[in-house]
């Protein structure tokens, strides 16, 4: 049986402190395959990223969108983390679209981590 790694939500909260220092956030979700291994999942399925990231904040428009994921993606503590993540920054609307056209997007909103600024 493999024991899934405990998400660090203390570096997960600094993280959304850091990139919420640049842009107000509305909604921090963090997913992936380290996330649905800590609530249960079977070891034998697609894994697919280790973290996905999605981040929605209404100052992200008129921002374009790789300067903001590039942004917060170079934000993110991959060795804290112990993987890389898969960061999606998204204005309100564009995250409703997204939700409908993307699944791990709506999966990270729908099934991962709200992530705060405090970490408990």
């Amino acid at each position: 049986m493999v024991v899934a790694a405990p998400i660090d939500e203390r570096e997960l909260a600094r993280y959304v402190r850091r990139v919420a220092d640049r842009w107000p956030l509305s909604g921090a979700w963090l997913g992936g395959a380290r996330v649905r291994d800590a609530q249960g999942a079977p070891a034998q399925r697609e894994r697919g990223p280790e973290y996905v990231v999605v981040l929605v904040s209404e100052h992200f428009d008129g921002v374009p969108w790789l300067e903001r994921v590039h942004v917060a993606a170079s934000l993110w503590d991959a060795g804290a983390m112990g993987a890389p993540a898969d960061v999606h920054c998204y204005t309100p609307a564009e995250h409703a679209r997204k939700c409908d056209s993307m699944l791990r997007v709506r999966r990270a909103t729908e099934d991962g981590l709200q992530a705060t600024t405090d970490p408990g």
